[in-house]
C-alpha cells in the first residue's frame, strides 16, 4: 500500500517597481512581455477560465507540466489563477496565487501570496519561493528596461 502525504504552506512576497500598476498588470497579462521574465508558453488564455500551460525539464530529467487557470482578473489590480503542477504524470502540488497590484505614488507595489499543497513530498514551500523570487527579480529587470 502506497503512503500519502499532503503538506499545506503559505508565503507572500512584496516588491516595488517602478512602473504603474497598468505597465506593471500589462507584463503579467501580454504573452510577449510574459516571456521576456516567466516562461515562453505553449497556451496563453489571459481571461477568466483561460489557461497559461508551460512544459520544461533539465536535461535528462523528467519533464514538468504547470497548468495555471484564471479565476479572477481585475485589470490593473489583481489577478488570482490556481496551478497545478506535474512531474511526469504525477501531480505534485496545487496553489492558488494571488497577484495584486497597489499604486505607490507613481511606482506599483506588488504583492504575491501563494497558498500551496505539496503531495507525498514531491515538491515543497522552498522550491516555490525560489522560484517566485526569481521571476520577480526578473520582472524587476523588465519592468526596468522596458520604458
Amino acid at each position: 500500500m502506497n503512503q500519502h502525504s499532503i503538506k499545506h504552506d503559505t508565503f507572500a512576497l512584496e516588491r516595488i517597481y517602478n512602473a504603474s500598476p497598468a505597465r506593471a498588470f500589462a507584463a503579467w497579462a501580454d504573452p510577449a512581455l510574459k516571456a521576456n521574465w516567466f516562461a515562453q508558453a505553449e497556451e496563453f488564455e489571459f481571461r477568466i477560465g483561460g489557461r497559461e500551460a508551460i512544459r520544461g525539464s533539465e536535461p535528462g530529467g523528467p519533464v514538468y507540466t504547470s497548468i495555471a487557470t484564471y479565476q479572477e482578473i481585475t485589470p490593473d489590480n489583481r489577478i488570482v489563477y490556481t496551478i497545478t503542477i506535474d512531474k511526469a504524470e504525477t501531480r505534485i502540488s496545487v496553489s492558488v496565487v494571488t497577484v495584486e497590484f497597489k499604486p505607490e505614488g507613481n511606482r506599483t507595489q506588488l504583492i504575491y501570496t501563494e497558498q500551496c499543497a505539496f503531495f507525498d513530498g514531491q515538491d515543497s514551500v522552498q522550491d516555490h519561493i525560489a522560484g517566485a523570487t526569481d521571476f520577480l527579480d526578473k520582472l524587476e529587470h523588465e519592468l526596468n528596461g522596458a520604458k
